[in-house]
């Protein structure tokens, strides 16, 4: 099945701080985003690559990001909107119509193993629609006001990830269901969800961290420092 990666990275990273977006910031000689590119250029299972960013760094993208490095699998570079959501759907809407799974990605989780993009990629070829996770390790209260109300069972409960992989036709729907109804949501196995359709789970196997504060760069940094010079 033609499978093409939508890697989401027009964020001005508020949370992070700073004048350079953190999809910007260099991880032993490579930005953030090169890192994720290079994730998805190794996996097997990914044909194509459609980039999201802002409208004012297409051509800092093409330049530094992707020409110094020699990948070939990246089609596209669109400009995104004011949103995540908004952006997905500007990167889905880009998609050639011979597309048949969409893997969308944060350009912040430069982590990513291939081995992992390919194990979701497999699972949503079968059921449609399918993204990574993590186990909660940890015991979770749900609180209000200061207080416990109740303890939940860490056993059903896991951390959202991506790449979440669906069928481009369901998942072009639902974004453009939601746009329609207002309907606001932080991930996209969520609109799908909402849509009733089951979001198979598989779990990560590798590290997959996010880079949202300068304390996750640092972190990050540390699995990149023997590939600099690959």
């Amino acid at each position: 099945m033609k499978t093409v990666a939508v890697i989401v990275a027009a964020g001005r990273s508020e949370r992070f701080g700073g004048p350079v977006p953190k999809q910007f910031h260099e991880i032993a000689g490579r930005p953030v985003l090169a890192w994720t590119i290079q994730r998805f250029e190794a996996a097997t299972s990914i044909d194509s690559i459609l980039l999201v960013v802002g409208e004012d760094q297409l051509l800092y993208v093409g330049e530094k990001v992707i020409d110094p490095f020699g990948y070939t699998k990246v089609s596209k570079i669109v400009p995104g909107g004011a949103s995540r959501q908004e952006s997905v759907l500007k990167g889905l809407n880009r998609l050639p119509i011979s597309t048949e799974l969409v893997a969308i990605h944060d350009g912040a989780r430069p982590l990513i193993d291939p081995a992992d993009i390919n194990a979701v990629v497999a699972i949503a070829e079968q059921d449609g629609a399918a993204m990574l996770a993590t186990k909660m390790t940890d015991t979770v209260k749900r609180a209000k006001d200061g207080y416990v109300l109740s303890t939940l069972d860490r056993n059903e409960l896991f951390l959202a990830q991506t790449p979440q992989v669906f069928g481009y036709d369901l998942i072009i729907e639902a974004h453009k269901r939601a746009a329609k109804e207002g309907l606001e949501v932080t991930d996209d196995a969520a609109l799908i969800e909402a849509a009733g359709f089951k979001v198979r789970l598989v779990e990560s196997q590798y590290p997959n961290q996010k880079v949202t504060t300068r304390e996750d760069l640092m972190l990050v940094s540390t699995f990149f420092a023997g590939e600099a010079n690959e």
